[in-house]
């Protein structure tokens, strides 16, 4: 079939002399998925902006980009502006939504932008696109403003925008990044569904070899700006040729492998019956409850990991541990502790957050330094410091003079580490450290936790969404939905018998991994559905909440159902480390 868009000899330079690109070359069929794999600097990104004429001003583009034999490369601007949207659409790994704007407005500027209609049509063309790119109660999404929408809603409302002129092309850099299992897997089936709607060309840029081998027709692995493989996605990563590039990204995808085993030690952390609610926005008088009743133990050494969708109260239980407003920690009581007891007991707990929170205005050095003044270190140690804490997360004391946007991805999540590190703690909270990293910094960013618990002690509480990740680390594994834990146990218990069958729903969503005899078997245009649909609205007349989406309820008997109709299941143990709330544990399909 004739490529509707052919890449020859690409190449990308910065201000400064950087070559992110180097004469890559590619062409993608109409229909096709073609993926493009790579860690973070290897130029993906880069090539994408490059296809649609968004780099910046002072970077030098060399080679040819033709669509449909037309030459792009060169175009002036206003030609250019021309085909961006209408031909050539991009779906970006952030939502580049305007905060200040409603999101149906958004997508109908981008309507009004390529076809001469009304206001008015475009408004209704806004939300028939957010209805086909699979947003439930479209017209109220259409309404709301980008803060208002979660993960999966504004990937969704980006992909409605890449539809308002129906392009040849679609560029989807990273449209997942950051997205827990089953809703990343629903938003890939949206592009997919979009793509064999619209007939486009897919170009899927992603650091994820599994999703990578699941989802696209062909990949091309990119390494240090340059195509290192390119072929079908059944093979392009096998055989005895198999280059650097795409075996060392192959080592980094997590295996599922348990990481330890609980050991009898002291409690460091004991919270039960936690309860977070927040008022309903917009309705008088109803709150909502983020988290309900969650109880777990941490002992001395060991790591447990929190896992379940956006949304279930994995971050709200954090917030409220860090706030030492509940539970037991270290011994003391955290509702009773005065100010100055809560002060002292913080140096020995530490929070990591999802995305870093470092101050683009401060150099790492000075970042590392601030928790060290606020609690009245002298300069001197200071300074000894600060280069001990980067040595300690695998960064070189240079590092210091670097602000955040001169560091990567993996180096800003290491120095989120080594601030939280300052001042020894005992005990580290984090969330979601693994989030948008590719899959070899990932692997880095787990190989240094690991090391940091066994050097230094540390007890971690980790909030996560990709189990497959989390296994590496955790020792034993929570299972949150809709505030409550469903699941509770010894990791490896957990994932490889799991009692609940929304375990298995989550496990069900990790991208296979990327081999060839593991790959699933199923034809380019019935790309196989995900079983991890949304959640239907909880039932008022109360029983088992996840009974609506469960696999298992509709197989069983009357008495079964009527069971699970009425009575909401409380966590109860099948085995002295292995708790579940399911009435019917362990059956269903076997994983």
């Amino acid at each position: 079939m004739t490529a509707v868009l052919e890449v020859s000899g690409l190449g990308v330079t910065f201000a400064g002399g950087v070559r992110a690109v180097r004469g890559v070359a590619f062409g993608v069929a109409p229909g096709e998925v073609f993926a493009v794999v790579g860690e973070s600097g290897a130029g993906k990104s880069a090539t994408a902006l490059a296809l649609a004429g968004l780099l910046p001003a002072s970077a030098r583009v060399q080679g040819s980009v033709r669509l449909r034999g037309r030459e792009l490369l060169g175009l002036p601007e206003r030609d250019l502006a021309a085909v961006r949207g209408k031909e050539i659409a991009l779906v970006f790994q952030d939502p580049a939504f305007t905060p200040v704007h409603r999101i149906g407005g958004q997508i109908a500027e981008a309507v009004r932008a390529h076809r001469r209609v009304s206001r008015r049509a475009a408004a209704a063309r806004a939300v028939e696109l957010l209805r086909l790119a699979g947003v439930q109660d479209a017209a109220a999404v259409a309404r709301a403003y980008p803060h208002q929408l979660s993960g999966g809603q504004s990937r969704r409302a980006m992909i409605a925008v890449a539809m308002a002129a129906d392009p040849s092309v679609i560029v989807a850099d990273e449209p997942t990044a950051g997205l827990d299992p089953p809703v990343r897997a629903r938003v890939l089936d949206t592009l997919r569904t979009v793509q064999r709607r619209t007939g486009a060309a897919l170009i899927l840029i992603t650091h994820d070899l599994g999703l990578a081998v699941e989802r696209a027709d062909r990949i091309m692995v990119m390494r240090a700006g340059r195509t290192a493989q390119i072929g079908p996605a059944a093979t392009a990563l096998t055989g005895p040729s198999m280059p650097t590039a795409a075996a060392a990204l192959l080592r980094s995808v997590p295996r599922l492998g348990h990481a330890g085993g609980r050991a009898n030690a002291p409690t460091v952390l004991a919270v039960d019956g936690l309860v977070k609610e927040y008022p309903a926005r917009g309705v008088a008088r109803r709150r909502i409850r983020a988290v309900d009743g969650v109880g777990f133990d941490v002992r001395a050494g060991e790591a447990l990991g929190l896992v379940g969708e956006s949304g279930c109260g994995k971050t709200t239980t954090l917030k409220e541990i860090a706030a030492l407003r509940t539970g037991v920690v270290f011994g003391h009581d955290a509702a009773s502790l005065s100010a100055a007891q809560r002060r002292e007991l913080r140096r020995d707990l530490q929070l990591v957050f999802q995305d870093h929170a470092l101050d683009p205005r401060m150099t790492a050095g000075a970042i590392l330094a601030e928790p060290l003044r606020a609690h009245g270190r002298r300069r001197s140690e200071i300074a000894a410091r600060v280069p001990d804490l980067l040595n300690l997360v695998g960064l070189a004391p240079a590092h210091a003079a670097r602000r955040p946007d001169e560091l990567s991805g993996g180096q800003r999540q290491r120095v989120g580490i080594a601030r939280a590190l300052a001042l020894d703690p005992r005990l580290l909270l984090l969330d979601e450290p693994f989030s948008a990293l590719d899959v070899s910094t990932q692997a880095g960013v787990v190989a240094l936790l690991h090391g940091l618990k066994t050097r230094l002690g540390l007890s971690y509480v980790i909030a996560a969404h990709d189990l497959a990740v989390l296994r590496l680390l955790a020792d034993r594994v929570a299972v949150m939905r809709r505030g409550r834990i469903v699941e509770l146990g010894d990791a490896d218990a957990v994932c490889d018998t799991p009692a609940h069958p929304y375990t298995r729903t989550l496990l069900d969503a990790v991208p296979p991994s990327p081999t060839p005899r593991e790959r699933p078997s199923r034809a380019v245009e019935d790309p196989r559905p995900s079983r991890a649909v949304g959640d239907p609205p909880p039932d008022p007349r109360g029983g088992c909440p996840f009974r609506t989406r469960c696999p298992v309820f509709p197989a069983l008997e009357a008495p079964g159902r009527r069971r699970c109709a009425e009575q909401d299941p409380a966590l109860r143990h099948l085995a002295p480390d292995h708790a579940v709330a399911c009435h019917f544990p362990g059956q269903g399909e076997p994983r």
